[in-house]
């Protein structure tokens, strides 16, 4: 190829690149500004709006394909309103009054969602149709195949991967935001420069890519994000004098410390305590899940001796104890003020100590207390230390169950392989804390001492007679004990009990009277539900019982907070707009009104150029090859994301961080199929389908496999293993759909916008059901289901070429 060709084609691939990395750029960066100005459901909102913006845009093309004419002019312009609208979409949101939990009642705010969806999905739109207009090879100035622009374009997300994760912490979310604006304009600039690399058009574009960098690290106010009034950071501002003190980005995830003489946070307080409760300073976490600071030296708070959390430091006095994400330190204080010879705190954000120091934290300096940056679980999986007490602090704040709140949220700290892990790390007499809230009726608690009672099990252990639980009116803490208790042990327990007035809802050897006496509650079922749990004839047939699905999480179903049941719909649809909950009592079914409406304007965007195509005549593909089109490019849609999402999610025990695991998953699953599209040509394809469908199914396997052996290894042996397995499958999965597109240009080119189209409208769908499906199934089940997918894909491609000729010469002789 000549010198000239290559430096056309570079640019025409280097565009295409820029495009879709400012695509996930973005997408990222707005699940990171919903999660925090609004809540955790709602990032699932910007996965399906994301791609059906993708979608849309083939759907778009194939409708009206004079939108392809224009050469490289028309792929500057369309960059650039990706650049452009990407800064303006965020503007509009952030600016409109959606108010999240005053939707059952108030329906100008299905409005305001609504305009959400669409405006946010404009910029998408706009990426989308580059892609999709260089994939046709209309107007190209050197010939490109469709293969390399698909490459170019899963490269390119990639990459936009990688760079989102490091700007969050670098830019936070706000400068992320303007810098998917910013990468999206430097595409237009390499579209500009096909044309005449000294014209104008040019020059404006890079000018532009420079004032938004600028404003990406200098973000302007007015794009700072406006949270909802429900969340904590607001609720701790609304205090006289409560103030930011400072902000850091964390692993994508905000922290904020505020200073305010409101902030008197002491889950587990016994009504014993009679003293005024010291004020403290508090960190959020994506503007909520405040957690306190304390200031107090250790020997100085009195108070620490009268929560319920300090009953295994009286238990263990001197221990050698791991308290594991402490956050602002709370538990650390009791424990020391319990007398704790010395405390690891293991705390996934290495900025909430800088933050805690920076709130005069009476804790982060002590001597006695060594802090270590490091998922909780991952660390306790690799140590080979052992302690006297390891407590599992209360990171959230209390939530109804019945608002469904973190219903979608995995937590790999408390399934039953967690807690077989933290026993394995028990000295003997070693005693596990772990406390929870209260919940009516009984649901949270319940979980909780059934995941202990589960790993006790499989430890071949009878949880009758190492387990304790003891209650107030507003928490309860599980004790557990795995080489039995002693009888000094049990009686200082029921002492503890006695004089802070707290209730005991399971000990061996608890009689009913002892149970329910001070936070009186009628019909009391926690000590009942408790003893059933723990009895030797098991757990079933409470969890049958249970209103809600209290069953243990596990790590492949990792959903401690999700609780509903099937049967209370009826009860959540009748108390829609009655009701002050936000969801009416399930955050299940707003990934159920979710997937309702993204397969309604699937189906739309898939059938409306079939029919406006058709009016005007110019849609003449015979109908096999396009019901073959739906089909195949269909399934390649669907399974895509039912494989990658779950992937994900297992990686997050690999690689011991979400952020990072989500990073390394969607960097190494992009790139490689960017590969396999590059290398399309050269493989079998029928052979490909088929490899790719086993691969699938045996992944959920390998990845397990892989954590056990790699978890003991150094943080970056394990990323880079993580990532090199998952090279073969996303090769494989890269050589899918261009080998697709490439019977399409040969059989009915027309209908290739239309496949890029149904591949985006598709994947629409299967985010919300991959997230469906994991919560009703694990994520094994929800892998295995899109290996199901990929197989029906196979079986479409190996009957592909003989039937679709076919038909395509049947058709030149009878158009009709």
């Amino acid at each position: 190829m000549p010198h000239r060709g290559r430096w056309v084609t570079l640019l025409m691939l280097g565009g295409v690149a820029a495009t879709s990395a400012a695509g996930l750029i973005f997408e990222i960066a707005l699940t990171r500004v919903f999660a925090i100005t609004q809540f955790y459901h709602f990032a699932f909102l910007i996965v399906s709006m994301a791609l059906l913006g993708l979608g849309a845009s083939g759907s778009a093309l194939a409708a009206f394909p004079t939108l392809a004419i224009g050469g490289p002019r028309r792929w500057m312009w369309l960059a650039a309103l990706q650049g452009a609208t990407t800064v303006a979409a965020y503007i509009v949101a952030n600016t409109l009054p959606f108010d999240s939990f005053a939707i059952a009642w108030d329906r100008t705010q299905i409005g305001y969602l609504a305009i959400y969806y669409i405006t946010l999905a404009v910029p998408f739109f706009f990426g989308g149709l580059v892609v999709a207009v260089l994939l046709t090879g209309t107007e190209q100035p050197t010939a490109v195949p469709s293969h390399l622009v698909y490459g170019a374009s899963l490269a390119g997300s990639g990459l936009g991967c990688v760079a989102a994760v490091g700007a969050l912490n670098l830019l936070g979310g706000e400068g992320t935001v303007v810098l998917a604006a910013a990468v999206a304009m430097l595409g237009a600039v390499a579209f500009a420069m096909l044309r005449d690399p000294v014209r104008v058009r040019a020059g404006v574009a890079a000018s532009l890519t420079l004032i938004l960098g600028a404003m990406a690290v200098w973000v302007p106010g007015f794009l700072e994000m406006n949270l909802s009034p429900y969340k904590g950071l607001e609720g701790a501002l609304r205090f006289p004098g409560a103030q930011v003190v400072a902000t850091e980005w964390d692993r994508g995830t905000r922290l904020d410390l505020v200073s305010s003489e409101g902030i008197r946070s002491m889950p587990g307080l016994s009504l014993t305590y009679t003293g005024r409760p010291p004020s403290q300073n508090g960190i959020t976490f994506d503007g909520d899940d405040l957690s306190p600071v304390p200031q107090l030296e250790p020997a100085a708070a009195e108070y620490a001796s009268h929560l319920l959390i300090s009953l295994p430091w009286l238990l263990r006095p001197d221990a050698r104890a791991l308290v594991l994400e402490p956050r602002g330190g709370l538990d650390v204080l009791v424990g020391l003020a319990g007398g704790a010879g010395a405390v690891l705190a293991v705390e996934p954000h290495p900025a909430v100590v800088d933050l805690s120091h920076l709130g005069n934290s009476s804790v982060v300096t002590d001597p006695r207390v060594e802090w270590i940056a490091a998922q909780p679980r991952t660390f306790v999986e690799r140590t080979r230390e052992s302690y006297d007490v390891i407590d599992l602090a209360l990171t959230a704040p209390y939530r109804p169950v019945t608002s469904g709140a973190y219903s979608l949220a995995e937590d790999y700290s408390l399934t039953i392989e967690a807690f077989a892990a933290y026993l394995d790390r028990l000295r003997p007499d070693g005693i596990l804390a772990v406390m929870r809230w209260v919940q009516t009726p009984a649901s949270e608690e319940m979980r909780l001492l059934g995941t202990a009672a589960a790993a006790l099990r499989e430890r071949g252990i009878n949880p009758g007679g190492t387990v304790v639980m003891l209650r107030n009116y507003s928490n309860a803490v599980v004790l557990v004990q795995p080489d039995g208790w002693s009888q000094g042990d049990l009686d200082a327990v029921v002492g503890f009990a006695t004089n802070e007035r707290f209730d005991i809802v399971a000990r061996p050897g608890l009689k009913q009277e002892e149970t329910n006496r001070f936070a009186i509650i009628p019909d009391e079922e926690y000590s009942t539900m408790a003893a059933a749990l723990l009895s030797p004839a098991g757990p079933e047939a409470v969890y049958a019982a249970s209103q809600f699905d209290i069953a243990p999480a596990t790590d492949d179903h990792p959903f401690f907070g999700h609780y509903f049941r099937w049967s209370q719909a009826g009860e959540v649809l009748d108390s829609f707009g009655r009701s002050w909950q936000p969801f009416g009592g399930a955050g299940y079914l707003v990934l159920v009104a979710f997937l309702v409406l993204a397969t309604i304007s699937a189906s739309v965007l898939i059938v409306t150029p079939l029919l406006i195509r058709r009016r005007d005549g110019r849609f003449t593909a015979p109908r096999p090859i396009r019901w073959w089109t739906l089909g195949y490019f269909g399934m390649l849609g669907l399974a895509f994301l039912l494989v990658e999402i779950p992937l994900v999610q297992l990686y997050i025990l690999l690689i011991g961080d979400a952020t990072t695991a989500f990073a390394v998953v969607l960097f190494a699953v992009l790139t490689a199929s960017g590969v396999g599209s590059m290398l399309s040509p050269r493989l079998p394809w029928r052979s490909v389908a088929a490899a790719l469908t086993l691969a699938a199914v045996a992944y959920p396997f390998l990845v397990r496999w892989l954590t056990v052996a790699m978890l003991p290894a150094p943080a970056a042996v394990r990323i880079a293993a993580g990532a090199l397995a998952i090279v073969p499958l996303g090769v494989l999965m890269g050589v899918m759909f261009p080998r697709g597109v490439k019977l399409l240009e040969e059989q009915a080119p027309q209908l290739v916008p239309w496949a890029w189209g149904i591949n985006g409208t598709t994947s629409v769908v299967s985010s919300v059901l991959a997230a469906l499906l994991a919560l009703a199934f694990g994520f094994s089940a929800v892998l295995l289901i899109g290996a199901a997918g990929y197989g029906l894909a196979a079986l479409l491609a190996a009957g592909a070429t003989g039937s679709l000729t076919g038909a395509s010469k049947r058709h030149e002789h009878n158009p009709a």
